[in-house]
């Protein structure tokens, strides 16, 4: 307890630490004023029953940071940002240059590979804006827009998209975490508020078993997420001893922690953003007079509504973006080439390519564990779904699943700031 009030000491008192976080707080501040902007000529009552009836625009308002559930300026969020961050790390696996540009070139590299990324969100963002426009207006929550209008509003959504992608960059930079994380949790928490509230006005006795069920299935969620994402595999690893003169120096034996869990909370966002495809296709389709993409778009959103192959689909893509994932961020490779520089041996296994391979080989066992308890959390909610026939609760649970992953990785960063202040 003493050392937590200590590390809160630090945290007010150490200027630099204080200003990142008080950035991080202005920076969701404006954000969460920016989300409540709307854009001209909408129904709010029936964009609230829309709304309430629709759970693609559900899981679509949790990667806007709340902004859709206003129609607001902002309306797309970081959704464009992280469907082009997907298209672009899955292109390092199918185009050897752009791997060498993320991985090879340093910091110059990554930089470039980064503005390649906020180069296909504006096309990512165009698309997605139009295509929610026009599914609005088929509802009749936008009204008969002139094409001035309908650009208008467009490049507002567009713009609000690359302006919150840069608030989010500069959260990463200048503040604490991830930038497009802590957005995407700030507009999940801000809705607690009012889920509370109506959960209490619209309280039925007659369900409190139910209740009980759900909160400690939530409670069940979080301590596994923070077991899981705390869990790590130990490999011991030895430094030769070298003498220079009199001294002696290496000889000591220590540890390379890998996480159970390398990813975090990235495949749970992938995957959602990829699910999010086919119902946007669907509902864009919906309304074609054209039999061959009315039948697409009845396929589509079968897809999408059928909760046992969503949840499938769900729990298959959570699975292999958290092997992806960890094999674009974690290179066995370059560490075993660092540990032989350094005069380091893992004891038992030879320098180089055979460290390569035993990193690998331990990597890939501990990813499967990880990769199979996140897709089993992931789609635990939507099986209650299907089951009580309650929709919140698959909303719920996914944005229950981000919020827990993000405080996680903001209090390590923060003891990260704490650790390099106390040396």
């Amino acid at each position: 307890m003493q050392n937590f009030w200590n590390k809160v000491k630090i945290v007010f008192t150490d200027k630099s630490l204080r200003n990142r976080i008080i950035f991080v707080i202005v920076a969701l501040a404006i954000f969460r004023l920016l989300a409540a902007v709307p854009l001209p000529g909408i129904d709010k009552l029936r964009l609230e029953q829309f709304l309430s009836n629709n759970q693609f625009l559900g899981v679509l308002n949790i990667f806007s940071g709340g902004g859709l559930s206003n129609l607001s300026i902002v309306m797309l969020g970081v959704g464009p940002y992280i469907t082009s961050s997907i298209i672009m790390q899955l292109l390092t696996i199918m185009v050897p240059k752009l791997k060498a540009l993320y991985h090879e070139e340093g910091e110059a590299g990554k930089k470039k590979f980064t503005q390649y990324s906020r180069m296909l969100t504006i096309p990512l963002a165009v698309v997605q804006g139009f295509g929610l426009m026009v599914l609005l207006t088929q509802q009749g929550i936008l009204g008969d827009l002139t094409i001035f209008q309908k650009v208008v509003n467009l490049s507002v959504i567009v713009g609000g998209s690359m302006l919150i992608m840069w608030i989010g960059e500069l959260i990463s930079e200048f503040g604490i975490s991830n930038g497009v994380s802590l957005l995407i949790f700030a507009g999940i928490v801000s809705a607690i508020p009012s889920s509370i509230s109506q959960l209490i006005f619209t309280f039925d006795p007659s369900q409190l078993s139910l209740f009980i069920t759900f909160i400690l299935a939530g409670l069940v969620i979080i301590v596994g997420v923070v077991m899981v994402s705390e869990a790590e595999r130990p490999i011991p690893v030895t430094y030769a001893k070298q003498v220079r003169g009199l001294k002696t120096y290496g000889g000591k034996s220590t540890y390379l922690p890998l996480r159970i869990n390398q990813a975090g909370v990235i495949p749970i966002i992938f995957a959602l953003s990829i699910l999010l495809f086919p119902q946007m296709i669907g509902n864009f389709l919906a309304g074609s007079a054209n039999s061959v993409l009315h039948a697409i778009s009845v396929f589509m959103l079968a897809f999408s509504q059928n909760t046992w192959i969503y949840s499938i689909s769900y729990f298959v893509l959570v699975f292999l973006f958290t092997y992806f994932y960890t094999a674009v961020t974690f290179d066995p490779d370059a560490l075993a080439t660092n540990l032989q520089k350094n005069g380091a041996f893992i004891p038992g296994i030879r320098p180089g390519e055979a460290t390569s391979a035993y990193i690998s080989k331990i990597l890939n066992r501990i990813t499967l564990v990880g990769a199979v308890f996140l897709g089993l959390i992931a789609v635990l909610p939507l099986v209650m779904k299907a089951v009580t026939g309650i929709t919140a609760i698959a909303l719920g649970g996914t944005a229950l699943l981000i919020v827990v992953s993000v405080v996680i990785d903001l209090i390590k960063k923060v003891d990260a700031q704490i650790s390099m202040r106390e040396y």
